[in-house]
């Protein structure tokens, strides 16, 4: 239970890699910390089939499973975990106001490491049949549509990727891509199997238009490709169209932020508000990759706790 009058030694905002590792390093150091999340614990990592790239697994490892080692370890310390929607961050000086569902929480320090979020298409269909037809997480829903026919939007590393994943259940996907295959050469070379074998079908330079549906069940997708319009019979919908970063609730605040919405930083990751730091992928210059976000995180709690002395020497 998260003591909501105690003025907290540090407030993390998210619970991704990032957030989890500082955790690690200032719990173990007695600093006390509480984290934040509004959605799931380990963040985009947590919903990832499988990390490749991570030091320490020459097999992989899946999302899940390094979210769930990277939280045990973290409460292993005493780090405290709350769910809730931070939407301000107020300073006083000395200490810090976060607005955690309508309530304040006063810590002396914040680390921000909210991560970010899937971008959406925008097209007729889309938010109306989220979580019923369309989905931006593919080991969240994908055992939904064993043996269906299903489209995948997107070009990048994470479409392609999502895509092969899907045809564990599906028996046909249509990849849906705006321009060409922009992932890498050892994906493009694992989908081009998959091609040959008929399990996914590429279409190149086409649009998504809309996703149709009738009695609240995805039946379509509106497709345009050399200005020919026409409809795939699909059941479902995967978007993959890249990220955005999760910052919404800085934009009114003096927190400074690039020209991407990235939260911009010094060398020891404070951002323009002193006492508040951010790591991972929310932060400019982040390069969006799990070992960097962890890292990060190190580094920034680091910076927690020389910031934490100084204040201290001031008192």
């Amino acid at each position: 239970m998260v003591e909501e009058t105690k003025i907290r030694d540090v407030v993390m905002i998210g619970a991704g890699p990032s957030a989890m590792t500082a955790a690690i390093y200032t719990t173990r150091e007695d600093i006390d910390t509480v984290m934040y999340e509004k959605a799931v614990v380990g963040g985009m990592a947590a919903i990832t089939d499988m990390v490749d790239n991570y030091p320490g697994f020459p097999d992989g490892v899946e999302g899940m499973t390094l979210a769930a080692q990277l939280e045990a370890q973290a409460r292993r310390f005493g780090a405290e975990f709350a769910y809730g929607e931070v939407t301000e961050i107020r300073d006083n000086g000395d200490t810090k106001t976060i607005v955690v569902d309508g309530k304040d929480i006063e810590a002396k320090a914040v680390l921000i490491a909210t991560g970010s979020d899937y971008n959406k298409i925008g097209v007729p269909g889309e938010a109306e049949y989220y979580g019923r037809g369309v989905h931006y997480c593919a080991t969240c829903d994908g055992a939904f549509y064993r043996d269906k026919h299903i489209a995948v939007v997107g070009g990048g590393n994470s479409a392609v990727q999502e895509a092969i994943f899907l045809t564990r259940f599906t028996n046909k996907i249509d990849l849906l891509v705006r321009s060409t295959v922009k992932a890498s050469e050892v994906l493009q070379r694992d989908l081009q199997e998959l091609v040959d074998a008929g399990k996914i079908e590429i279409h190149l330079g086409t649009t998504t238009d809309e996703i149709l549906a009738t009695d609240g069940k995805v039946y379509g997708v509106k497709i345009t490709h050399d200005g020919e319009q026409r409809t795939l019979d699909v059941d479902g919908v995967f978007v993959f169209v890249g990220l955005s970063p999760n910052t919404g609730f800085l934009e009114t605040s003096a927190i400074e932020l690039d020209e991407q919405k990235l939260i911009k930083t010094d060398k020891h990751l404070m951002t323009s508000m002193p006492g508040v730091f951010a790591s991972g992928d929310v932060r400019s210059g982040a390069t969006m990759q799990i070992a960097s976000a962890v890292g990060e995180g190190a580094s920034a709690a680091l910076g927690i706790r020389e910031y934490l002395e100084e204040l201290k020497r001031k008192a």
